[in-house]
């Protein structure tokens, strides 16, 4: 099997397992419980650092296997490697600038202070919790959504006037943020935004994996 991911229910790992499922690839999935580094054994000695999603391509044969541990990076490698796709935006397409922010942005900028959310209300200790740090980048994240409200107000989709996977590793954010509470603090656009991305069928499956 060339394409394996490792994956973990409502995880980062969403975004290229949704990617796969777009795709049509045919991939091989390891499920794991959460946090593997200590639920699955020997997931440290395949990825050191612990994280999910870890994925690999082996069509290269065994001295050019990839490894790849980064969400959105792994949904870039599979549009580029396994295209053309509509799920990519080609460098010299109207668009493609919005397209690399977005895939950006995604993580850095609306999945970060998600991370800490989840942290201090679902992964701390009941002790060691603190609410001031959560709701403080609960805020963060709001503020920061307003991107999204804004792109999508005359736009079905983020960029180039397609879905593509801008929209899934965005997509995630939100299903993330549905996770931790947070959709109701959605706006408008963005609610309807998530709400045709829920309605793919990919991303059904993608979110449904346990």
């Amino acid at each position: 099997m060339a394409l394996k991911l490792w994956h973990c229910k409502g995880s980062r790992s969403i975004r290229p397992l949704w990617t796969l499922e777009e795709m049509g690839l045919d991939y091989e999935l390891e499920v794991m419980q959460s946090p593997p580094r200590f639920m699955h054994a020997g997931y440290v000695e395949i990825n050191p650092i612990g994280t999910v999603p870890f994925f690999t391509d082996d069509a290269g044969g065994p001295e050019q296997i990839v490894q790849m541990t980064e969400s959105a990076g792994i949904s870039q490698y599979l549009v580029d490697r396994y295209g053309p796709s509509d799920l990519a935006v080609a460098v010299n397409e109207a668009g493609y600038g919005d397209y690399l922010n977005w895939i950006h942005r995604s993580d850095a900028t609306l999945t970060f202070p998600q991370t800490l959310v989840y942290r201090y209300t679902v992964l701390e200790p009941e002790a060691t919790r603190l609410p001031k740090v959560a709701k403080d980048y609960t805020q963060w994240f709001y503020s920061r959504l307003r991107s999204v409200e804004l792109a999508t107000a005359d736009n079905e989709f983020l960029a180039a006037n397609r879905f593509t996977i801008a929209d899934i590793t965005v997509g995630y954010a939100l299903h993330f943020a549905e996770q931790l509470g947070l959709a109701d603090g959605f706006k408008p656009n963005t609610k309807a935004y998530y709400e045709r991305l829920k309605a793919r069928p990919a991303f059904q499956k993608a979110t449904t994996f346990y």
